[in-house]
Formats: structure tokens, sequence, C-alpha cells
């Protein structure tokens, strides 16, 4: 085993100082981050169920938790983390069969991927909030 000597000024590999950001880096990161997100979001899921089973009271309390602002955003980062995860997840059963290993094809998956799950989280979020509003101005007639 070799050790590092005070005259040796490499830097210990892998570093981050010698790597160029790429959108596959990001890519394989936000995959990992993401699976995390999902992990830690189906405590407030589990919770939610929990509550659902244990009575109306329970619920209405779960329910009013749900909707501060704070967990709409966690909620809407969830969302977000799980049409990431899904779509990298696709990503990746193209890459096990062989396709889309090159840099450029692994690059422009990468952003679909990143866009398609921004789009998809929107489309959640947004369509019923829309939907609400045309309702309220009666233009759902």
């Amino acid at each position: 085993m070799s050790t590092r000597t005070s005259d040796d000024q490499r830097p210990l590999s892998p570093h981050l100082q010698i790597y160029r950001w790429e959108w596959t880096m990001a890519g394989s990161i936000l995959h990992r981050i993401s699976g995390i997100l999902l992990s830690a979001g189906m405590l407030l899921v589990t919770a939610w169920l929990v509550a659902l089973a244990a009575g109306p009271e329970a619920f209405e309390r779960v329910q009013a938790l749900l909707a501060s602002p704070v967990s709409v955003a966690l909620l809407v980062a969830w969302t977000l983390a799980l049409f990431y995860h899904l779509l990298n997840g696709i990503r990746h059963l193209f890459w096990d069969a062989g396709m889309m290993l090159d840099l450029g094809p692994a690059r422009a998956s990468a952003i679909a991927v990143a866009i398609g799950a921004v789009l998809l989280t929107a489309i959640v979020w947004l369509v019923p909030v829309l939907a609400k509003a045309a309702a309220a101005s009666g233009g759902g007639q």
C-alpha cells in the first residue's frame, strides 16, 4: 500500500474539481436524491393512510397539516421526485437494453427526463387548480 508524502500534490481521485459538470453526472446524483426523497415522502403517505384508518378526527388533523403551505411545497417536491425517479428509471431500462449509451443520446435523455419530470409535476398540480378556477368562474358549464 502506498502512502502519500508531502511532496505528492496530486488530488485524491475521484476529485470533483477535475471533473466537468455534465448532465449525465447530475442525472445520476439526482436519481439517488430522488430515491431518498421518495422514501422520506412515504412517511407522509403512511401517516395519511394511518389517519384514514384511525377515524375522522385523526384524518382531519392530518389533512389540515398537509394543507399548510410548507406541506404543499413538500408534496410538490415529492411529486417532482416521483416523476424524475420514474422517468430516469425508464431511461435506465433503455440503457440496460444497450440503447442511448453514447454521450450525445445520454445527455439528451438526461435533459428530457428533467424537463419531463417538471412538466408532469406541473400537470398534476396545476390542472386541478385551473379546473377548479374555471368551475368557480362559471366556465365549467
